[in-house]
């Protein structure tokens, strides 16, 4: 296992792993920002969903020839108008609906992955692959990160008061369902952009568990972006370290750090943590 100090010396030494740097820490805002608010809205599941149902739409694209982005978004977006089509026009709740289409979508795209990659690429689709990302992809994840943070700025107070309570956000006339789906929207772009860095599979890992991490620590919500966002961050970089140094696949090395960093602040947290509660609980019952 190399030092850090060697994987420094090898960062200035080897353009693929500065691309794959930038990439990883560009990849872990991302999920940092909109993980945050997916589980503060209570949609974890849909995050799952549309993280799986893009897969078709890849495979597609790859067909066709055309961007990735296009043909994961448009799937992505249809993914989630089914959804609510079928819990609207049915007696089965959400959570039924959505696992009916995501496993649905996901069969499809693995089927048409595997008549159209090679095992060995289907196997970075699923789990990823950040040293081997290419300047196409970096200059698509700088449009995305950048198109994230604009709805962000643009859209905060709406998407603040939508996810702490949405009956009073319609009765302020706000249009709940555009921000839904513009939120969907958004969050298929930030799956596609990390199908090299984790993979289609644990995308889901990263989207929830650093923004779970920062919800123990804070109850602001600008405070939760950006600790999320830096949680995100460090967790990439140091998978990218136990990646190249380790052979591990990337997508793993980072979910694996992100679940290290939410079992330590689920442990220590101030307000939340187990060992705050648990002497709280002590002192109640003395």
């Amino acid at each position: 296992m190399a030092s850090i100090i060697e994987f420094m010396q090898a960062l200035g030494r080897y353009n693929f792993l500065q691309s794959a740097l930038i990439a990883a820490i560009m990849v872990g805002i991302m999920y940092g920002i909109i993980g945050s608010f997916i589980i503060l809205r209570g949609m974890s599941l849909m995050g799952d969903a549309i993280s799986h149902s893009v897969l078709p739409g890849v495979a597609v694209a790859y067909m066709l020839g055309i961007n990735l982005l296009i043909g994961a978004t448009v799937f992505g977006v249809i993914a989630a108008l089914l959804i609510g089509f079928v819990a609207t026009n049915s007696k089965l709740k959400n959570d039924t609906a959505i696992g009916i289409v995501f496993s649905a979508f996901f069969a499809l795209g693995f089927i048409l992955i595997s008549m159209a990659e090679s095992s060995t690429n289907l196997h970075h689709i699923l789990f990823g692959n950040v040293l081997a990302v290419s300047d196409k992809d970096l200059i698509s994840t700088v449009i995305v990160l950048a198109i994230v943070v604009i709805f962000v700025v643009l859209l905060f107070k709406e998407l603040q008061i939508t996810s702490f309570d949405e009956v009073f956000a319609k009765s302020y006339g706000l249009n709940t369902s555009i921000i839904h789906y513009g939120l969907m929207i958004i969050l298929t772009l930030v799956t596609v952009s990390a199908l090299q860095t984790v993979g289609i599979i644990l995308i889901v890992a990263m989207l929830i568990t650093p923004a779970a991490t920062a919800f123990l620590w804070t109850n602001r919500l600008a405070f939760m972006l950006i600790l999320s966002s830096t949680i995100g961050a460090v967790a990439s970089i140091i998978g990218l370290y136990l990646s190249y140094t380790m052979n591990w696949a990337s997508g793993p090395a980072i979910v694996l750090v992100a679940a290290i960093i939410f079992l330590l602040s689920f442990i220590i947290a101030p307000k939340q943590g187990f060992i705050t509660k648990l002497g709280v609980k002590h002192v109640k019952e003395d």
